[in-house]
């Protein structure tokens, strides 16, 4: 449980800032928040005895909020407690009344960890790191799409409809980078600019991209950890700002079938923990063997890390269509083709952008998959296939899985990331994505109506 130093650093932050509610939040496997709102006196009465909790059961629900029930969820549904972290405390600037949040981390009644908490995945693996003298720097990149809210304005639009700008104007033809497209929705951005203020993330830039309505945010590259609080947090920030100007705001990864999708790129590289130096490079600026090696691990492992990269049946038409998405682990120089892009740069900025992600992931289990993979090529000594100069689009080799039922299998068939991220997590999450996977297979879709209903 938190230390009374740490209980009182969060106390004294709480009377500074004139605090009168508190927000203490957990990432669900889909990156949704989840958790309570208190009043701050109760927050605080219940901060060191234990009175934070919530079912374990949270972490076996599935996108619908369906539970699944298996050896380590069951009908008990045992509570679990939350210990917030007073790293992660912002005010929340879209509530009335003053209030606060902390992201938490999660311990069962025994004492131990919860493995299975997203949050606590990424950590492990951070672990790994640390134990080997590392220390991992990411920045990751979200593409999002607005879309128009219209009809009711509590439920999501039946079908995707592109969103209009304070012109009434529709945003479909501005094109990437356009800065027009950008104004057009300037006071959005500006809100989200200033609520990521106040709740404390370090946002880079902004960006419109080629689709429909397709905008991308960036995160300031820094320590893995927090960065992925900042993105679980980004998306909550982008979907409330979203809709106090009448539109959603969708990190889904392919909302228009024919248009481009929307990608969570991930640029990681690793320095060493005493010095900072950065071990992807020599002094002199040249790729190291553990450079190579980080790369042939993301090769080598990325089918088994698909399902985090790309967790529902909508993720495999992005990485299908070609469209700036990769379709295999081949890797290049200043390539966009490929899955794995080394940018331009210097000695001390090498690093390897991870193209696979889409936008719909869940930023710390997507972040700790893709270092997984890495540390494991680092450790393993491994070693990269040559380098793509042209177009990888074409190539039939390193393919990645083109559908989520080759995902679950190749999860389910790696023992290695069962020993390391452990069978509670890697069990609990498969069984939560073939719940998914049954309960949609279960839907007529589109396509199905069009050409089966009447046809056949």
């Amino acid at each position: 449980m938190p230390n009374s130093d740490e209980n009182a650093k969060i106390e004294k932050w709480l009377n500074e800032n004139s605090v009168q509610d508190v927000e203490i939040l957990v990432s669900d496997f889909a990156g949704i928040s989840r958790g309570k709102k208190l009043p701050v006196n109760k927050f605080v009465r219940a901060l060191g005895s234990g009175g934070l909790r919530l079912p374990e059961s949270l972490f076996g629900m599935t996108i619908d909020c369906d539970f699944i029930g298996n050896k380590y969820i069951t009908d008990l549904e045992e509570d679990v407690f939350l210990e917030p972290d007073f790293a992660t405390a912002g005010l929340v600037p879209w509530c009335e009344r003053a209030t606060a949040f902390f992201i938490c981390d999660v311990r069962k009644m025994d004492g131990a960890m919860l493995s299975m908490a997203p949050r606590q995945v990424l950590k492990n693996v951070l672990s790994l790191y640390a134990e080997r003298g590392w220390k991992p720097i990411i920045a990751p990149e979200f593409e999002f799409t607005l879309l128009a809210r219209d009809g009711d304005p509590d439920n999501p639009p039946a079908s995707p409809a592109p969103p209009t700008g304070k012109s009434g104007r529709l945003i479909v033809d501005k094109g990437i980078l356009s800065i027009d497209g950008i104004t057009e929705f300037g006071s959005l951005f500006d809100d989200v600019r200033r609520y990521c203020k106040s709740m404390g993330l370090p946002v880079d830039a902004l960006v419109q991209e080629t689709g429909v309505g397709q905008f991308e945010f960036n995160v300031a590259h820094g320590e893995p950890l927090h960065m992925a609080d900042h993105s679980f947090q980004f998306k909550r920030i982008m979907k409330w700002a979203a809709v106090k100007h009448g539109l959603y705001a969708s990190f889904m990864a392919k909302p228009y079938p024919g248009d481009f999708g929307n990608a969570m790129h991930i640029h990681q590289s690793v320095v060493d923990a005493k010095t900072d130096l950065n071990v992807f490079a020599d002094k002199d600026g040249n790729d190291t063997e553990l450079f190579g090696a980080h790369i042939a691990g993301l090769q080598k492992y990325a089918a088994a890390a698909m399902l985090f990269f790309a967790p529902y049946s909508n993720s495999y038409l992005r990485l299908s269509s070609k469209l700036s998405s990769p379709v295999n682990t081949h890797w290049g120089r200043e390539n966009r083709s490929v899955g794995l892009r080394v940018p331009a740069g210097g000695g001390a900025s090498r690093r390897i952008e991870n193209r696979i992600a889409g936008s719909d992931t869940n930023p710390y289990l997507a972040i700790a998959a893709s270092l997984l993979c890495g540390y494991l090529g680092m450790i393993e000594g491994g070693k990269p296939s040559e380098p793509v100069t042209g177009s990888a689009y074409g190539l039939t080799t390193n393919r990645l899985p083109q559908n989520i039922y080759a995902s679950l299998k190749a999860l389910e068939d790696c023992d290695t990331f069962r020993d390391l991220l452990g069978d509670e997590f890697i069990s609990t999450y498969l069984d939560v994505k073939r719940a998914e996977v049954k309960t949609r297979s279960n839907v007529l879709s589109s396509w199905d109506i069009k050409y089966l209903l009447t046809n056949v």
